[in-house]
């Protein structure tokens, strides 16, 4: 982000870390990561070609990124939890932060953050349903490769982005999200209520179903697993 502000960005930049202090999350939430066990990487991106409301399309152009390179080492049941989180069952393998440049009504950058679990096996205590590429495939890897291999997969999805109808990207990102068709246990505010994953929409709202449909922004509710 220091870069952009400098005026010293390049579209396509990756700054990968190999320990990181102080890892961001959604909602003001903390990513943990041991030092060099895994991916941590930011992908600076000129986005001055996308309209300011397809920032949640970037997401799910990312998230599909992140599937497609998880799922090329993990065949089966990987998915992508809404909004932002690379799942492998039930468990948190990896998660995506997204902070954007906008002036005025143009669109100028957007930072990509990336954080997958590769051979990490221990998690802090707060962390009840984290899973790592090792845990899952008994291998070790060599995070830095992986994530040239990340950025191969998020260039191929941001041309599709680029080129593309969003419905094609929406699709296929509906295609893999977690819990799709089933009922799941959300939480809003103090309420705590069943529904039925109906999809994610263009504006990133996750559609549901109980006696109605309903949509929920991000941040909206909370998912109770």
């Amino acid at each position: 982000m220091q870069l952009v502000h400098k005026g010293l960005a390049q579209h396509g930049a990756a700054i990968f870390a190999h320990e990181q202090t102080a890892g961001k999350g959604q909602r003001g939430r903390q990513w943990h990561s041991q030092a060099g066990e895994n991916i941590i990487l930011s992908v600076i991106l000129n986005t001055s070609e996308l309209q300011v409301s397809s920032q949640f399309l970037l997401s799910m152009a990312t998230a599909l990124a992140v599937y497609d390179f998880f799922n090329s080492y993990v065949i089966d049941e990987t998915a992508v939890k809404w909004p932002n989180d690379l799942y492998w069952r039930d468990r948190k393998a990896g998660g995506i932060l997204i902070e954007s440049i906008v002036t005025g009504k143009e669109w100028q950058w957007a930072v990509v953050g990336i954080g997958i679990n590769v051979n990490q096996v221990m998690f802090n205590e707060d962390v009840t349903n984290a899973v790592s590429l090792k845990q899952i495939t008994g291998k070790h890897y060599k995070p830095i490769e992986l994530a040239k291999e990340v950025c191969n997969f998020l260039h191929t999805q941001y041309q599709r982005l680029l080129n593309e109808s969003s419905k094609s990207i929406i699709t296929a990102y509906n295609d893999v999200l977690y819990k799709k068709g089933q009922v799941v246990t959300l939480k809003k505010n103090s309420a705590v209520f069943n529904c039925t994953v109906k999809g994610v929409n263009a504006f990133g709202q996750l559609i549901t179903e109980s006696a109605t449909e309903q949509l929920f922004n991000v941040g909206e509710v909370q998912w109770v697993i």
